[in-house]
């Protein structure tokens, strides 16, 4: 079996991420978590930037359109984050056309609306090693 990428980085950003949601509990707007997120990140020391732009290719080119997820960490992790009931297929799709669009390797789905924190993740391993071998 593979070892899986950014291990201590995905450790960091989900401890985080329960920190946050052991604070707040579920109920608030995706943009409270959000923010405390951005508050306990700097607390942290987890590098990110909040809504980066970021390229979408297709076909090796980049699009005129850009994407910007709710943060961007350790420059490759992108962290997409939820305050709803359950998280669904369509937004674990949504994040991996992200990953493919974007070529990053990793993508984090994170869900505080729920009254037991969920979260996923998303490995773009044929980008990942892509993007190392440069």
């Amino acid at each position: 079996m593979s070892e899986l990428i950014y291990k201590e980085e995905t450790y960091k950003i989900i401890g985080c991420c329960f920190e946050v949601y052991n604070e707040l509990g579920p109920g608030f707007l995706e943009a409270v978590y959000q923010e405390a997120l951005s508050i306990e990140f700097t607390k942290q020391g987890v590098p990110f930037i909040e809504h980066a732009e970021m390229n979408v290719f297709y076909k090796g080119i980049i699009l005129k359109k850009k994407y910007y997820p709710d943060f961007l960490c350790y420059d490759d992790m992108v962290l997409e984050i939820k305050a709803m009931e359950n998280l669904s297929p369509v937004d674990e799709a949504q994040l991996l056309n992200y990953l493919k669009g974007t070529k990053k390797p990793l993508g984090l789905l994170a869900n505080f609306g729920a009254f037991k924190f969920q979260y996923k993740r998303f490995a773009n391993t044929r980008n990942f090693f892509a993007h190392n071998l440069r």
